[in-house]
């Protein structure tokens, strides 16, 4: 699941896919109605990929919250945005159980459940993690390598 290309813009609801880069502007889609409009550097921007959530440990990355979310959900949507304070805070709690509940808000877990909500039904929620072996293919490489060298001397 790639967030970086995935905005949150500060007065604006829902959440907004990166189309293409203007001369001094940024031009987003709405995930929710597919309307395209440019935002300029003086609006604040945040890519979800840079969004964390602070936790007694070290903070948590979204893209870790929204797996949890996906894991234990099993792929369903997450709790109503608009439930009371105690469900969400129930909700959170059961999902990230190291979570600062001093630091993180109900407004807070609102929006996550929210993005997560909007992103399973846009398709984004994917988590196929890419097992990535760069030093097998180095080693595979230089075994040939050597091989042919071997080859042509002989």
């Amino acid at each position: 699941m790639d967030l970086s290309k995935i905005l949150s813009i500060a007065g604006k609801n829902g959440l907004f896919k990166v189309v293409s880069q203007a001369k001094n502007a940024v031009i987003v889609e709405s995930l929710n109605d597919n309307k395209r409009f440019p935002t300029f550097a003086h609006e604040k921007m945040s890519s979800l990929e840079e969004i964390s959530v602070f936790t007694t440990g070290e903070d948590l990355a979204l893209k870790e919250v929204f797996k949890a979310f996906h894991e234990k959900l099993e792929g369903k949507p997450a709790i109503d945005p608009k439930s009371d304070s105690s469900a969400l805070k129930k909700f959170f709690l059961e999902m990230v159980p190291e979570f600062d509940q001093d630091r993180v808000y109900v407004s807070d877990i609102k929006k996550m459940a929210s993005w997560y909500n909007t992103l399973l039904e846009q398709g984004y929620v994917e988590f196929n993690e890419e097992v990535k072996e760069p030093e097998a293919t180095e080693t595979a490489t230089e075994d040939s390598a050597t091989a042919e060298s071997t080859t042509e001397t002989e």
